[in-house]
């Protein structure tokens, strides 16, 4: 049977691991209980971490604001549930890094009570109002990037196809699947919403091959959605719910290094991200849980809606692991990463947690050499050289790197998949990134030290002028005096000054026009503070001139005199010590 209505353009590379996502497919969505604890992450998306707005003791409610965004790429955080705050304080993160970060622990009271909720009028609202208000109510890209989704809202009628991204291509993870069947109609009607206020024409469901009643129960939505969207399913190949391959896949568009999927006309969401969108607006419910799937070495595989913060440990005894466990790994098997410990917070970027046997995850081979066989590339969805980039790391030449658009990686993991030699390759990449970014800090941080000296210059030089122009003002006041007393002597040399001070006027006006535009070259401008010390440079060498041009013949012969002294001294003083030396070394 036809399913599509439209033909699919595959994408460069991709693999297919074995997929086992059989294991939680068919474990409908269940409320996980309330946890001992919940620790709950100031920083809930790639931006800024939100600022503390509460105090250890304090009773809160669910859904209270704990922390306000700190700036553009940030969002809120919130109360998972009713319960007092028993710690403020750094803690370990789900995060590859495994670096702590400022967290917030509740102990439930039991009784999960809401703060007051209503609707937002989306419909009548600016734009700007909407970004604002899903960044108050905590609402990221739940697909694994936590991506603030406020910034994915441009301006109306700059996106003409909105992307839902339903493909879920990691083998294991199976919330998604389990979202598009049973809470269909949610995720189109916040579909429906952003499709709104995008002004974009038509939705794209992209759904992957093997997940057949996704499929259905999505198509069987769109009868009633009211807005123009179609299912288009596509082959089962990861990693083809990358946006960039997705988009390439659904509408032929394939989006070049250094644009934005927006710039091409296409926007892409994940579809529990749509569906926390329609509760945000719809329900003022802000982003407090999330769906996540328990599978592997465990006795009870499902999917549970569970709150942000959840004690993973405490998640994982709802599916019961089972004995001969090697590892937790959160996330997928190709783009997850091992768990430190278990006495973490669940993250909005927690999608799965896979418990390890060894059967499926053995010991990982030791690296081989390199052997260029080229493998790496041809899987590679971004088409880029990853054996090259390779050895730019184990070179450290991150300028090579950047110039073979390392930063175009998505991680997806594809040519650490395939290759023979077992070389981490995402490993060596992550590694340069951070090095790059290392070094882009330790420039600013110089540029900002630069900054800080040249300023310090400026204020001395211009503390200096200030004080030379008073010296100057009271010396002008003492020969206006002079003047008035009639003095013909006194009225010569004033005469004087005055002539020396227009002559240096205008030789620093010249000298100005020289040096802002030369003869041979266009008229350019000056920095601002650059200009200001040649400025107070050009005075300070007027006025030195301006009071030897003063000068009286017998002031001049007799500062001549003194500089021959001087002169005539220091030759003295050198020779007598050249000759001391010479009786040293005849000693």
């Amino acid at each position: 049977m036809k399913l599509n209505k439209r033909n699919v353009i595959s994408f460069h590379g991709g693999v297919h691991p074995p997929e086992n996502k059989h294991l939680s497919s068919d474990a409908a969505i269940a409320p996980a209980p309330l946890p001992s604890k919940l620790v709950v992450p100031l920083l809930q998306s790639i931006g800024n971490k939100a600022r503390l707005l509460v105090n250890v003791g304090d009773h809160v409610l669910k859904g209270q604001c704990i922390g306000a965004p700190d700036g553009a790429i940030s969002v809120a955080a919130h109360a998972p549930t009713s319960g007092v705050v028993t710690a403020i304080g750094l803690a370990r993160l789900a995060h590859p890094s495994g670096l702590s970060e400022m967290a917030v622990t509740i102990e439930p009271d039991g009784e999960d009570r809401w703060i007051a909720r209503a609707p937002y009028n989306w419909r009548h609202a600016e734009l700007r109002s909407v970004r604002e208000y899903l960044r108050d109510m905590g609402v990221v890209g739940l697909g694994g990037a936590i991506f603030p989704s406020h910034l994915k809202l441009t301006e109306k009628g700059k996106v003409h196809t909105l992307i839902v991204n339903g493909a879920e291509c990691e083998p294991f993870i199976t919330c998604d699947d389990r979202m598009m069947r049973e809470r269909s109609a949610g995720i189109l009607a916040g579909s429906g919403i952003v499709l709104e206020l995008l002004g974009a024409k038509v939705a794209l469901i992209g759904i992957e091959d093997n997940k057949p009643e996704a499929a259905a129960a999505m198509r069987e939505a769109i009868k009633t959605c009211g807005f123009p969207a179609e299912v288009v399913v596509v082959p089962t190949l990861y990693p083809s719910g990358a946006a960039k391959q997705l988009i390439n896949l659904l509408t032929g568009i394939q989006v070049p290094s250094g644009v934005r999927s927006t710039d091409m006309g296409v926007q892409c969401f994940n579809v529990g991200t749509l569906y926390a969108i329609w509760r945000a607006l719809e329900f003022g419910e802000p982003a407090i849980s999330r769906v996540i799937t328990l599978t592997g070495n465990v006795s009870r595989p499902g999917n549970y809606d569970a709150l942000i913060g959840a004690p993973l440990n405490e998640l994982l005894q709802l599916a019961g692991v089972n004995p001969g466990s090697v590892g937790y790994l959160y996330g997928g098997p190709m783009m997850g990463f091992e768990l430190p410990e278990l006495d973490i917070g669940l993250s909005k970027a927690g999608n799965c947690i896979i418990v390890e046997k060894a059967a499926d995850f053995p010991d990982k081979p030791q690296e081989m050499p390199c052997i260029r066989c080229g493998k790496c590339a041809e899987a590679c969805p971004i088409e880029l050289q990853p054996m090259d980039l390779y050895w730019f790391a184990r070179g450290k030449r991150f300028d090579k790197s950047q110039q073979w658009e390392l930063f175009d990686c998505i991680e997806c993991g594809a040519c650490a998949y395939v290759c023979p030699s077992n070389i981490r390759l995402v490993d060596y990449f992550r590694y340069s990134k951070s090095e790059i970014w290392a070094e882009e800090r330790q420039r600013k941080e110089a540029d900002r030290a630069r900054q800080r000296h040249e300023f310090r210059q400026f204020r001395e030089e211009r503390e200096a002028r200030e004080k030379a122009e008073r010296l100057a003002a009271r010396a002008a006041e003492k020969h206006q005096a002079s003047v008035s007393s009639g003095d013909p002597a006194d009225a010569e040399r004033a005469a004087k000054i005055k002539a020396a001070m227009e002559r240096a006027a205008a030789k620093q006006a010249d000298v100005a026009v020289e040096a802002v535009t030369p003869a041979s070259e266009p008229q350019v401008a000056l920095d601002p503070e650059k200009a200001e010390r040649i400025r107070a440079a050009m005075e300070k060498r007027a006025a030195e001139k301006a009071a030897a041009d003063a000068m009286s013949p017998e002031e001049k012969a007799a500062k001549e005199a003194e500089k021959q002294a001087k002169i005539m001294a220091a030759l003295e003083r050198a020779a007598a010590k050249k000759a001391g030396q010479n009786e040293n070394k005849t000693e």
